[in-house]
């Protein structure tokens, strides 16, 4: 299935200049189960939204999006990793605007490694309620818990907003490496100026749905609560877009719910306005 099938005319890879890539991995999660399903859920509502917009007073999809298949995986995760990495640089060489739905958040080191070899000056922004910064989580580096470790073993420049969730340990290295790490109670009333200002003009963006409070957001694996809602969080990333070149972008850690399909609805929907933004703002 595409994003927004039967919604918006199909167009072809070539003239498109997003690519949307399902990553539907799941090996590390540790409380509730079931990211996995998230690309396809995301997918499967988005023919459900409204094509135009009327912020940006355009129809998004005439910026030309492309839905590629999902990724399959077998049982080594270096194998898995580097399959990641390997499809992400061929789309960055073909000069597409890179969606990755996940699957656990620790998909995002093998998306960002990708970007990380095509852009040597690009920061990291994360949005997310954990910080995943320990050194490993239940016997692997490469658990979701890990996640920004890994990303920050390979670039410093690392932006998080939003946590509210974190070991002694992770704080002690926050602080130890200067990290710009915004926790939550210090975002409620206004989101710090200096945010933008600590990121280069490049930027790789990661965005684990548990950022979102949970009454926005409750199909998601280890929901927080304390988080965001849509109003200040689009305002924001409506900036980032319109001041940094926003070169990829995943969204992670949606867990479709049995009695519900609002969660992944405003994933899709988050994801048609971020699209929006990377190319009908006038920067």
């Amino acid at each position: 299935m595409k994003f927004l099938q039967g919604e918006a005319p199909d167009i072809s890879y070539q003239k498109a200049r997003t690519a949307i890539l399902p990553v539907p991995y799941e090996r590390t999660t540790s409380f509730d189960k079931g990211t996995a399903r998230g690309p396809q859920a995301a997918i499967a509502v988005s023919p459900y939204l409204e094509t135009y917009d009327e912020e940006l007073d355009v129809e998004i999809w005439k910026a030309g999006i492309f839905t590629l298949p999902p990724l399959n995986f077998g049982d080594d995760v270096q194998k898995d990793f580097d399959l990641i990495t390997r499809s992400v640089l061929k789309l960055i060489e073909e000069q597409k605007f890179v969606v990755a739905i996940g699957g656990e958040h620790s998909i995002s080191y093998p998306l960002f490694r990708a970007f990380h070899q095509k852009f040597p000056d690009i920061s990291v922004l994360q949005l997310d309620a954990h910080a995943d910064l320990r050194e490993s989580y239940q016997g692997t580096p490469f658990s979701h818990a890990s996640v920004m470790k890994r990303i920050f073993d390979l670039n410093q420049n690392l932006v998080q907003l939003g946590i509210r969730a974190l070991s002694i340990e992770e704080r002690e290295f926050i602080k130890q490496n200067n990290i710009k790490t915004v926790f939550a109670h210090q975002m409620y009333e206004n989101w710090p100026d200096d945010i933008l200002t600590a990121l280069s003009e490049t930027v790789y963006l990661t965005i684990d749905v548990d950022f979102f409070d949970p009454a926005l957001m409750p199909g998601t694996g280890t929901p927080e609560p304390g988080g965001f809602f849509w109003p200040e969080t689009l305002k924001f990333l409506k900036t980032l877009f319109k001041t940094k070149n926003v070169v990829g972008m995943d969204v992670v850690e949606l867990r479709p719910l049995a009695e519900t399909r609002h969660s992944e609805y405003t994933v899709a929907r988050l994801i048609y306005k971020l699209i929006g933004y990377k190319f009908f703002l006038n920067r």
